[in-house]
Order: structure tokens, then C-alpha cells, then sequence
């Protein structure tokens, strides 16, 4: 078993809530209860529909966002427990490429200064000529020029710019970085160039990836381990293989069900979902699933299913959750 590089345990973030007015507002509870780890050299696969807590996740992990509950080691100290003047000291080893790739590059600098200002902040006894060979070094690492360093985002494509972004990622070498849906903005043609490219930094620098993706194809090429999200609750977590091929969770058979199959011959078995998810204001019960759930009995409505082992490596939180689920596809 490869060393774990990074632990969350019990993590929960819940916005807004309190006294409005002389009443209680109830907050958004985006993510509720999540725990779990990442190896060395890993690639962890978030999916889920919109709105199930995956980005904010990944902001707690790297602690852009305040924790409301929870810890998150990272290579063994709790940065959830570090004060703000001593977290800086380990933001080297954890970085993120964000998704919009023309909102996350600052438009009035050069690309040379936005890839080189990890360094700027991290390396000071960099000189301007060393920073600027370090830059032009992980531009070409992306598969960009170093001719390019005096230019601006906006004279670039999508995939170009993030590739910008990625070089700015990799900057100081870290050993962890959250990919928040690093490909959904750009044209299909330039996905598999992006995580061809995510996949050959990692066998070059052993970087593990928190990967935040709603394109289940994707995930199946480039992930390790998979884990399903539903209203800020993990309801699957597995090996990716296990996950894919004997999904235990209704919902993530239904999610898996969903995606068009490469070959035409096969007949996916597609299972629709009744009703729609509920608000995160209003959050049921029980299983948070169990509103729209095919196996829905009445305990449902009242416990919570704790994430149980299934297999090796492979849990689902659900009371009924079958031991050999029907093949979604034929």
C-alpha cells in the first residue's frame, strides 16, 4: 500500500445560516461528513451532478474556504489546526488548476509573470534572469514555447491558457493538486491533449490529483479511485474498476447509467431518477437519496447508511445496497 499523502476526516463546510431578522435561516450544508484519504502518486475522481459539494471540497482541502467542521492532514500536519501566518509554509506542496481557464489568468499580466510568481513568492533569492529560465522551462513542460512569456492571456486559445494555468501549478513542484474540472470549458478535441498532459506530469513528478469532473468518461481514462457525491454526502467510494463495473449505490448506478455507451452493440440499461434533487436548503432526512431512490424503504426516511465495506477499498453508504448489482449493461 502506497503512503497516504493527505487525510480528510469529517469534513463539513455549511454557508450562511443564523439569525435573520429575529428568525432562523437554515444554511446550505454543501458538504456533510466526508471523509477519506489519497496516496502518493494517486489520482481520487470526484463526480457527481452539480451542486453536490465537489468544488467546495476541493477548496477545503487546500483551506481557500474555511472548514465549518473536520481536519485535512496534508503529508501529516492538520492544516485545518494551523493558524493563517503559518499556512503559507505549506502551500507549496498544494496547489490548483482552476476550471475557467480565462477567468483564473489575470489579463493585465504577461504570461512570464503569471507562471513565475509562485517562484517570486516562494524562491526569493531567485534573480530575474534564473526565475525567467525557470518559467521558460515549465512552459515548455506544458507543451507551450518560452517565446511566449511577454504575451498576454488573451492572445491565447483555452487550451493554451490552461496549459498557462497548469505550468503556474506545477511551479514549485508540489505533491498535491486539486484539478477542479480542469476540462469542462474546453472544446472536446482539447480535453484529451489537457489530461494527456496531467497524466505525463504526474509520471514525471509523482504529483497526486484530487480531480474534480462531471464527464464520467474522462474519469474512467485518468482516475485511480472514484467517489460519488450526492447533496455533500459520499454515498460510493472505490477503485475505479470496482466502481464502474459493479456499482453498489442506486445513485451511482443511475449516474453510470446516464452515459452514452461507445459501443453501439451494447444496451445500457438506463435508470431514471424520479423527482428532482431536493434543495440544499431543505435537505431530507435519513438518506439524503431516499426522496428519489428505486430501493427506498421507510428507514431510509429516518438513519443515515454509513459508508460500509462492500469489497476491498470498495464502501457505499446505502442499508440495501446489493452484493452483486445487476450489470447496467448488457
Amino acid at each position: 500500500m502506497a503512503e497516504n499523502l493527505l487525510r480528510a476526516e469529517g469534513l463539513g463546510k455549511t454557508f450562511g445560516g443564523g439569525r435573520r431578522f429575529g428568525k432562523e435561516v437554515p444554511g446550505v450544508r454543501a458538504v456533510d461528513d466526508v471523509s477519506f484519504d489519497i496516496a502518493r502518486g494517486e489520482t481520487l475522481a470526484v463526480v457527481g451532478e452539480s451542486g453536490c459539494g465537489k468544488s467546495t471540497l476541493g477548496r477545503l482541502l487546500l483551506r481557500l474556504i474555511e472548514p465549518t467542521s473536520g481536519t485535512v492532514q496534508l503529508d501529516g500536519i492538520d492544516i485545518t489546526a494551523l493558524p493563517r501566518h503559518k499556512l503559507r509554509a505549506v502551500r507549496a506542496k498544494a496547489q490548483i488548476i482552476f476550471q475557467d481557464p480565462y477567468g483564473s489568468l489575470s489579463p493585465r499580466r504577461r504570461v512570464g509573470d503569471i507562471v513565475g510568481e509562485p517562484l517570486e513568492l516562494f524562491e526569493p533569492g531567485l534573480t530575474g534572469a534564473q526565475r525567467r529560465e525557470r518559467v521558460a522551462g515549465l512552459l515548455e513542460q506544458v507543451g507551450l514555447s518560452a517565446s511566449i512569456m511577454d504575451k498576454y492571456p488573451r492572445q491565447f486559445s483555452g487550451g493554451q491558457r490552461q496549459r498557462i494555468g497548469i505550468a503556474r501549478a506545477i511551479a514549485l513542484n508540489p505533491a498535491f493538486i486539486v484539478a477542479d474540472e480542469p476540462v469542462s470549458a474546453l472544446d472536446v478535441s482539447v480535453q484529451a491533449q489537457i489530461v494527456n498532459l496531467l497524466q505525463d506530469l504526474q509520471e514525471q513528478h509523482g504529483f497526486s490529483y484530487f480531480f474534480v469532473a462531471h464527464d464520467l468518461a474522462v474519469v474512467r481514462h485518468f482516475a485511480d479511485r472514484v467517489m460519488v457525491m450526492y447533496l455533500g454526502r459520499v454515498v460510493e467510494i472505490g477503485p475505479k474498476r470496482a466502481v464502474y463495473d459493479t456499482p453498489h449505490h442506486p445513485y451511482t448506478q443511475a449516474l453510470l447509467s446516464a452515459a452514452p455507451q461507445p459501443d453501439p452493440h451494447r444496451k445500457a440499461r438506463a435508470i431514471v431518477l424520479k423527482g428532482d434533487v431536493p434543495s440544499p436548503l431543505r435537505v431530507p432526512p435519513g438518506c439524503h437519496f431516499h426522496t428519489r431512490c428505486p430501493l427506498a424503504q421507510p428507514v431510509c426516511r429516518v438513519e443515515r447508511p454509513a459508508l460500509r465495506q462492500i469489497a476491498e477499498g470498495h464502501q457505499a453508504a446505502c442499508h440495501f445496497a446489493a452484493p452483486n448489482p445487476i450489470p447496467l449493461v448488457s
